[in-house]
């Protein structure tokens, strides 16, 4: 008969599960009540939720299972859930933001290695939000840890683009935890709206601070990248942005069409005012290929060097060099992902619009970072 897991067995096991939503181990955030061990090999885990609702509830409940069946001599587990008191939440609350200030925004801090870029459009209908979610998916199938705000307040559309449209986070001690999907962590208004259809009438002061809450109120955990989705245009969301986080750099979404490319730059030319760099321009439905004459010919249906014209137009403006990161070809997948749930760069990963949204992705995800403002934890030599 083999030997019978011991209690410190279970509890190092359970180090290995994660919490699903806050991606650290359980036992790190004592969400572990207790454990027992029988004589005949049953263990039995008891395991505190945030949260009476926690959506993930049974996620926790077959890690541990899972965690306690894979230890030599366990003959069942037994998973019996509570729900922390609100003083154990006001504690992770506070463990989790690592006693800094509950209105601290950690991406502003000298020490954030989190690479920021806010996807900006001049005017509507140029795919700006398509391309986001599948940045952002096509970064996180890359192994980059990556958030996505919906910024786009009054037009929302990232989490039907996601497929979790009606999801709402879990909230922690005023702290909100994003909702995960396809590996982007997402906040969004539309998840704090009672009712879908209700459109959003707010004004300056109140988009500033939906804005503030989802950078300060969200545990995003350690981000490689975040991204935001902008409202078209160089409105109140646009100026706030540069207030909250003037560290992020600007992502100017074009078709060709001359009339969208000269409102794109003018979109992008509010980095002069703001003082942010441009990281680069995406020219979004940019051609099709010919489905009689092969990939190599090129319809362009909304004429053609937009995005290029924007590139240059934005370097002579800001007086440094902003690149066309990429020319992404018209295929109705793109659309159909978004109304779907699941991104292109998922669903069709041999798609020409997915290739060049990968190397985009790529390109901006893996950029070396400047030293400016950053502590180098040097102390000079003795």
């Amino acid at each position: 008969m083999s030997a019978l897991p011991t209690v410190d067995d279970v509890t190092a096991a359970l180090a290995g599960v994660k919490d699903p939503e806050i991606k650290r181990p359980i036992t790190e955030l004592n969400m572990v009540k207790s454990v027992d061990v029988a004589a005949d090999g049953r263990v039995r885990v008891e395991v505190y939720l945030t949260v009476a609702g926690c959506p993930l509830r049974d996620t926790i409940t077959r890690d541990v299972t899972a965690a306690v069946m894979a230890l030599q001599g366990s003959t069942s587990a037994e998973v019996v859930l509570d729900v922390m008191s609100a003083e154990q939440r006001k504690e992770l609350s506070q463990q989790l933001r690592g006693g800094a200030p509950e209105r601290e925004i950690p991406f502003t801090k000298p020490d954030s290695l989190t690479r920021i870029y806010a996807v900006a459009s001049g005017k509507g209908g140029v795919g700006k939000s398509s391309v986001t979610a599948n940045l952002a998916a096509s970064m996180a199938a890359d192994g980059v840890t990556v958030g996505l705000v919906d910024a786009d307040i009054y037009g929302h559309s990232i989490p039907r683009m996601f497929g979790v449209e009606g999801s709402q986070p879990t909230v922690v001690e005023r702290m909100i935890m994003p909702v995960p999907a396809h590996g982007v962590k997402l906040i969004s208004t539309e998840m704090f709206k009672p009712d879908r259809d209700i459109p959003v009438a707010w004004r300056g002061p109140m988009l500033h601070r939906a804005l503030q809450q989802f950078l300060t109120d969200v545990y995003w955990g350690d981000l490689d990248v975040l991204l935001l989705d902008l409202p078209p245009g160089t409105g109140d969301v646009a100026i706030s942005l540069a207030q909250l986080l003037p560290n992020a750099e600007i992502v100017v979404v074009t078709t060709p069409q001359l009339a969208a490319a000269e409102v794109a730059e003018r979109a992008g030319s509010i980095a002069m005012q703001t003082h942010q760099q441009v990281a680069g321009v995406i020219e979004n439905m940019s051609f099709l290929p010919c489905p009689h004459c092969g990939p190599e010919h090129r319809l362009e249906l909304f004429g053609s060097g937009g995005g290029q014209r924007v590139a240059d137009g934005l370097s002579k403006r800001l007086g440094a060099s902003v690149p066309l990161l990429g020319e992404i070809p018209i295929d109705t997948r793109l659309r159909e992902g978004g109304d779907s749930g699941v991104p292109l760069v998922l669903s069709e990963a041999d798609a020409p619009a997915s290739a060049t949204l990968r190397q985009v992705a790529k390109r901006l995800s893996h950029r070396q970072r400047g030293l400016a403002g950053m502590s180098l934890s040097l102390s000079p030599a003795g």
